[in-house]
């Protein structure tokens, strides 16, 4: 089975493309007949050297416009480019050819040699900036040349490519990953099991710099790097960045230090989800010709700063002092709160995997997942201390962590909720006070959230609670009584919601004929109330 791709004909793609990129790009226009994109101000360049580059299409953004040939070490590409420089200098133009094989895949060297791969988008930029400073073809292919030898690459992939009309270039099982593959969609060296990131990245490195292969780049403890994380295709911008990540923490582990790092998709291999790291030993001289003003759409705007030795993050705002509050409503105490808060902790995670199955109806199936990230990291929370006695104070801490912890929709609303709660609490701790919270969360929610009662949300069971708290304003209510009922209203709004129409959430862009479980918010919601009305009865509050 072919692949399914986004086009109009398979002959007709590469012509498309390039005339895609031309049309938006005011800098560019098309040589009338070819597969050739140029500068569009060329006529004011003359006395400069030219720099041409190409190859097979699919490798985009890749391929400089700029009579130097650069040219990626495949036989499809030395033939051609080849050709095209005996031809020319039959005709008396001087042209030069740099072939550019940076793959650090192969431990022994192979006739064919090393394999052109995302480190040849450097080439374009060191050789862009020497054209552009007035340089002559000859010191311009000596200098490339020497940089070309100072760096290498490796990439890796999670599944192959495949080209227009045409099935997957290969098969792989969903626990491996392809190693140091090239960008045809031809397999790699080897193939290993999945991993996480930092392993495969740690893997990918150690392979690069190996003193036993051929093929490595020889950065150490000390060396200056151009780090360059390309996106082959396929990978999304969070494993992208994830990927960074490692690689920076790696390398500046290993004593390395990286003048600058590029991150971004220079070189594909269509829509491969994988990626490649490319490596270049730097000094001063050749940074400056990285970081040459350009106007080529597909390079970063990157600082011309050291990525290492930077200051990465700063010291968050100290907390203010808390006022000292022995007690909350009702005479209960800092250590009962921690009990209370332990009993809704340990509701949650034995809820997860029934809201998963319940969110799976109407959602991406992580309700949950994200209860339970939120539980552990209240129970994290308190192994660092007792939390605060203050109840304003406890319900915005509460809300801080969920909104950073937690994630996703619901720990906005449940942050909205807490923050909002807490106020009235500030001047007074009384039934009426904890009424008064309920009401104000329950506004912040529907305020910012668009929900309202009946919409199938979680809302509904906080709102049927809300309303039976109200008797909480009546002098003598009892805390106790009032909130059971709050409960069993609440337990009886989330079930009901299985029945409703989603007004609001994920949930209202699903059709109502394949709505018939409870909503796992409301679900959810509405099992705190029970945890914390059961852990105030086993304290006899």
């Amino acid at each position: 089975m072919t692949s399914k791709k986004l086009v109009n004909t398979v002959a007709g793609c590469a012509d498309e493309a390039l005339a895609g990129l031309v049309a938006c790009n005011p800098n560019l226009q098309l040589l009338h007949g070819h597969r050739v994109a140029l500068r569009s101000d060329l006529d004011s360049l003359k006395g400069r050297v030219a720099l041409l580059s190409g190859g097979g299409s699919g490798h985009e953004p890749a391929h400089a416009v700029g009579t130097l040939l650069i040219v990626k070490n495949y036989t499809g590409d030395r033939l051609n480019f080849g050709l095209a420089r005996e031809q020319a200098r039959a005709e008396g133009i001087p042209v030069e050819m740099v072939v550019i094989g940076d793959d650090s895949a192969f431990t022994v060297l192979k006739k064919a040699g090393r394999r052109g791969l995302c480190g040849t988008v450097l080439i374009h930029k060191v050789a862009g900036a020497l054209a552009e400073a007035g340089m002559g073809l000859e010191e311009i292919t000596n200098r490339v040349s020497a940089v070309a030898k100072a760096m290498g690459t490796l990439g890796v992939s999670l599944s192959s490519c495949s080209v227009p009309g045409s099935r997957p270039t290969f098969e792989l099982s969903p626990d491996e990953v392809e190693l140091g593959l090239g960008i045809h969609g031809e397999a790699g060296v080897r193939r290993i099991k999945m991993a996480s990131a930092n392993e495969i990245v740690t893997l990918m490195l150690d392979h690069m710099t190996a003193s036993s292969s051929v093929s490595r780049v020889p950065v150490q403890s000390g060396s200056s790097v151009v780090l360059m994380v390309n996106n082959l295709g396929g990978l999304s911008f969070l494993e992208l960045g994830i990927i960074a990540d490692a690689a920076v923490r790696t390398l500046e582990g290993r004593g390395v230090k990286i003048a600058r790092a590029l991150v971004g998709t220079f070189m594909t291999a269509l829509e491969m989800p994988g990626i490649s790291l490319t490596l270049l030993l730097v000094d001063e001289p050749l940074l400056k010709l990285i970081d040459a003003e350009t106007t080529a759409s597909a390079w970063p705007n990157v600082a011309k700063v050291s990525v290492t030795g930077r200051k990465r993050s700063r010291a968050a705002p100290a907390e203010p002092l808390e006022a000292p509050v022995s007690t909350v409503a009702g005479g209960l105490t800092s250590k009962r709160v921690v009990l209370v808060v332990e009993r809704v902790c340990t509701t949650l995670l034995g809820l997860e995997e029934h809201l998963n199955a319940l969110d799976r109806a109407a959602g991406d199936g992580d309700c949950g997942t994200t209860h339970s990230r939120a539980a552990r990291a209240i129970q994290g929370w308190l192994k660092e201390g007792p939390p605060p006695a203050s109840p304003a104070q406890l319900l915005s801490k509460l809300s801080l962590l969920l909104l950073e912890k937690m994630g996703g929709s619901s720990g906005a609303l449940y942050g909205l909720f807490l923050t909002a709660a807490a106020q009235p609490l500030k001047a007074k701790t009384d039934l009426p006070a904890w009424c008064a919270a309920m009401d104000a969360g329950l506004e912040a929610m529907q305020k910012y959230g668009k929900a309202a009662p009946g919409d199938r949300t979680m809302l509904d069971s906080l709102w049927a609670a809300g309303q039976e708290l109200q008797a909480w304003k009546s002098p003598g209510a009892n805390l106790l009584e009032v909130l059971t009922k709050a409960v069993q209203s609440a337990e009886a709004a989330a079930e009901a919601t299985k029945n409703m129409e989603a007004g609001a959430g994920r949930a209202s862009y699903i059709s109502s004929a394949r709505l018939d479980k409870p909503d796992p918010g409301a679900v959810a919601a509405a099992a705190v109330l029970r945890a914390i009305l059961e852990a105030l009865q086993g304290q006899g509050v």
